[in-house]
């Protein structure tokens, strides 16, 4: 990872136009807009983003979690002009090392393409496919 992106946590360190933008073409968040991704800041556990030098805000990542048993890990992202250079893995290193977060025990996230992604910071495919279950709806248009 270039060494002159720094990773910062806590919604007041957040760009909320630039994580909107990152995910408004994400498959998973299709036309998001800032005040989804707002509500979405404001109800979390952990917020992280990736940010240059300049302070323009290049990654994002958020957690869900009771903070005692259970995290759920949604909206990582990585700017398309700044992927493949480890800073996926610095969002989710910064996640898991956190001390907000350290009673943790079951992590979970759903990913489409990042697999390698997750599994160098220690995820699997759940051993236990049987036992989860899920409702799903498509995504409000808002």
């Amino acid at each position: 990872m270039d060494n002159t992106i720094r990773i910062k946590c806590g919604s007041a360190n957040m760009h909320f136009g630039e994580i909107t933008e990152m995910l408004r073409n994400a498959y998973w968040s299709i036309g998001i807009h800032r005040s989804e991704v707002e509500r979405g800041v404001a109800n979390s556990a952990l917020v992280v983003g990736a940010f240059t030098a300049a302070d323009r805000q290049i990654g994002y990542a958020r957690v869900i979690s009771d903070k005692t048993r259970f995290a759920y890990i949604t909206d990582v992202i990585v700017h398309e002009d700044y992927r493949k250079q480890g800073i996926g893995q610095a969002l989710i290193k910064s996640i898991l090392e956190s001390e907000a977060l350290q009673d943790v025990y079951q992590w979970l996230l759903i990913t489409k393409d990042a697999h390698e992604v997750y599994r160098r910071a220690g995820f699997s495919v759940t051993a236990r496919p049987n036992d989860w279950m899920e409702i799903w709806h498509p995504r409000p248009a808002r």
